[in-house]
C-alpha cells in the first residue's frame, strides 16, 4: 500500500494545526482533521490518546462545522493498547480506578453527541475500541484495506466505550454477538451492506473521499446540521408519538429562524441554490 495515498490533503487558509505526538490535528474552511498517530502501534488507544481524542473533537465542535478522524499511517485503530492494559490489570485497585475513569467514555461522547457531524475516513484495522470510535462518528467511509473485529472476549476484557449500545444499534445484536463470540471479521463491503459503512471507496480514498463530503456538508445551515446528528439518534430511540412530537419542536424551531430558511429558500426560489446530484458511481462512492 502506497502511504502517501492517505496523507491528508493539502489545505488552504490554515486556521489551526497542532500535535500532541498522538493526535495531530488541523482545521481550515471549516473541516477540522483529527488524526490518531500511533501508526508503529497500528493506532492503538492508549490513555493519552484517547484523552487527546477527547480534547481534540471538544476542540473541533468548538471550532469547526464538520470533523474528521482518521488513522495516521495503514491503520484506523487496532483497538485497546493491550500491553498498557496488561500492566494495570493484575492490579485490582488500579484496574478498578481505571474503570472508573473509563465508564465516563468522555473521548466517545465528546464524537457522538457533538454538535458538528464528525466523520470517520476508515483504512486498514478497525478493531475494538477503534470500532467504537467508527461508531461514535456520523458518518463512516472506508477502503476495501479496511476490515472490522470486536475480539474483546478473547482478551478477557469486553467493550467498553459505548459501542454495546452503539455497535449494536448499527449492525443489529444477532450480528454483533457473532462478531464478539466467534472472532468474525466484517469486509468494508460487508459493512456497507450492514449499514456500518456508508461509503466504500477506491483503495487509498477514504480520507479524500471523507474530505470532499465534509466540505459538502460545510454548505448546510450549520443549525440543521446540529439538529440531525443530535435529534435523529434520539429520535430513533421514541415512541412514534413521542418521535413525532419532537419531530414537531425542531422543525418549528428552524423554521422559525435558526436554520436559516429564509435566506436558503429565497435562494432557491431564486435558483441561486445548488442544484439536485443524480446518482453515479462516483457519487454514491462504489
Amino acid at each position: 500500500m502506497n502511504n502517501k495515498a492517505r496523507l491528508l490533503p493539502t489545505m488552504t487558509n490554515t486556521e489551526a494545526s497542532v500535535s500532541s505526538g498522538v493526535i495531530t490535528y488541523d482545521c481550515s474552511d471549516g473541516v477540522a482533521r483529527i488524526g490518531l498517530n500511533r501508526p508503529e502501534k497500528r493506532n492503538a488507544l492508549s490513555e493519552q490518546l484517547q484523552h487527546s481524542l477527547g480534547e481534540a473533537a471538544a476542540r473541533a465542535s468548538a471550532e469547526a462545522k464538520v470533523a474528521i478522524v482518521y488513522g495516521v499511517g495503514e491503520n484506523f485503530s487496532a483497538g485497546l493498547d493491550l500491553a498498557e492494559v496488561f500492566s494495570w490489570v493484575h492490579d485490582a485497585a488500579i484496574t478498578e480506578q481505571k474503570m472508573r475513569a473509563r465508564r465516563t467514555q468522555r473521548p466517545f461522547e465528546e464524537i457522538a453527541r457533538s454538535p458538528i457531524p464528525f466523520i470517520a475516513a476508515i483504512t486498514g484495522a478497525c478493531v475494538g475500541a477503534g470500532l467504537e470510535i467508527a461508531s461514535a462518528c456520523h458518518l463512516r467511509v472506508a477502503d476495501p484495506t479496511a476490515f472490522f473485529a470486536l475480539l474483546e472476549p478473547q482478551r478477557g476484557i469486553f467493550l467498553g466505550g459505548g459501542g454495546s449500545a452503539r455497535i449494536s444499534r448499527i449492525l443489529g445484536v444477532p450480528l454483533m454477538t457473532d462478531m464478539m463470540l466467534t472472532g468474525r471479521v466484517l469486509s468494508a463491503d460487508k459493512g456497507e451492506r450492514r449499514g456500518l459503512v456508508n461509503y466504500v471507496v477506491a483503495d487509498g480514498q477514504a480520507l479524500a473521499h471523507a474530505q470532499t463530503l465534509a466540505v459538502r456538508i460545510t454548505e448546510n445551515s450549520t443549525a440543521v446540521n446540529a439538529a440531525v446528528v443530535s435529534w435523529l439518534p434520539r429520535i430513533a430511540e421514541f415512541s412514534l408519538d413521542d418521535g413525532f412530537f419532537a419531530e414537531a419542536l425542531v422543525a418549528e424551531s428552524m423554521m422559525s429562524g435558526a436554520g436559516g430558511s429564509q435566506e436558503r429558500l429565497g435562494d432557491f426560489v431564486a435558483k441561486r441554490a445548488r442544484p439536485l446530484d443524480r446518482p453515479s458511481a462516483a457519487s454514491e462512492g462504489t
